[in-house]
């Protein structure tokens, strides 16, 4: 921040939450704080043993592997499809993005979590396995997940998946991800969407808010892992809201939104604007900060007390947003 003097003030960081800075600790050989492009090999490595055939702990749901047809010259893009058990009529859809900064993980990262609120919602879980960046730069994740969208939309997906009741969700990378394929659906009238759940949102390029420059060198993915990822999804382009969703000048005609986000990571100041703009421009938004909370804590530290609190708060905005679809 710079002074009336033209000094530049150093920023105080929030504290931490006792038991997210405890987890911190104790699993710092997997934290990702800071990461330049020759890290990518190694944050890639990180998330190595989840096993794409892994069965899931969490019981409940048939898994089928499956691919949407690619249109206009794209390519195919394989889904993970978890329909639940016991379910005679269709069942709404959380498509999931993961995370890790377009530059690492597979449709089977955070899984469990989401096939968790899949569960307490009646939900069935698609798991986009869009492309990474730096081999495949943007728009290729975009364009993954709309072919997916539009699988789903088209008729051609199974039965037990309801292509009127979309919810396109996200987590970090895949939270951004989610609220750029929404703008550029809007924007291109695509696939319908009905909620956007996204999860610590990696929504702005610039990486130059308060909380980018209070978090640098603390925590987890600082300033300096962001701008790495950026620029390797980027790879020189120049960015638009379809690939850098804080450019929206006008975030209107969104479905209804639940974000939540960290006080203590560098995309708290990002969320914070992206909702505030969202309820200017007339649009559905809920927003929640939760203090001392680092980037994806809930995954990080999925035991702690704030992260339970997390987990319950997204189940509840989607139950009630589901309350509001007519079923198929």
């Amino acid at each position: 921040m710079t002074r009336s003097d033209g000094m530049t003030e150093e920023l105080s960081r929030p504290p931490f939450d006792p038991e997210v800075a405890r987890a911190l600790a104790q699993q710092q050989d997997i934290i990702v704080t800071t990461m330049s492009h020759d890290d990518i090999p190694r944050v890639r490595s990180l998330g190595a043993d989840v096993a794409p055939t892994a069965p899931l702990t969490h019981g409940g749901f048939d898994r089928t592997d499956l691919t949407a047809p690619g249109r206009q010259d794209l390519p195919d893009v394989p889904v993970v499809v978890l329909t639940p058990g016991d379910r005679g009529a269709p069942a709404p859809v959380l498509v999931f993005l993961h995370g890790g900064g377009m530059i690492a993980g597979i449709p089977e990262s955070d899984l469990d979590a989401m096939a968790d609120l899949a569960h307490h919602t009646g939900c069935a879980v698609v798991s986009v396995a869009y492309r990474l960046a730096p081999e495949q730069p943007y728009p290729a994740a975009v364009d993954d997940v709309v072919t997916a969208l539009e699988w789903l939309a088209s008729g051609e997906a199974p039965a037990s998946l309801d292509p009127q009741r979309i919810v396109l969700s996200g987590i970090s990378a895949g939270g951004g991800l989610a609220a750029a394929v929404a703008l550029r659906c809007r924007d291109a009238r695509g696939p319908r969407l009905s909620g956007l759940l996204l999860m610590c949102p990696m929504l702005d390029h610039r990486s130059n808010s308060a909380s980018a420059r209070q978090m640098i060198g603390a925590g987890s993915w600082d300033a300096t892992a962001n701008a790495t990822a950026w620029e390797a999804y980027l790879a020189g382009a120049a960015p638009t809201s379809h690939a850098s969703a804080a450019l929206a000048d006008d975030l209107s005609e969104l479905p209804p939104v639940f974000i939540d986000v960290g006080s203590t990571e560098t995309f708290r100041d990002e969320c914070v604007d992206f909702a505030s703009r969202l309820w200017q421009h007339g649009g559905d938004a809920e927003l929640h900060v939760w203090p001392g909370g680092a980037h994806a804590f809930d995954m990080l530290a999925p035991w702690t007390r704030m992260a339970r609190t997390a987990r319950d708060t997204r189940e509840a905005w989607l139950r009630r947003l589901l309350t509001r679809l007519p079923a198929a």
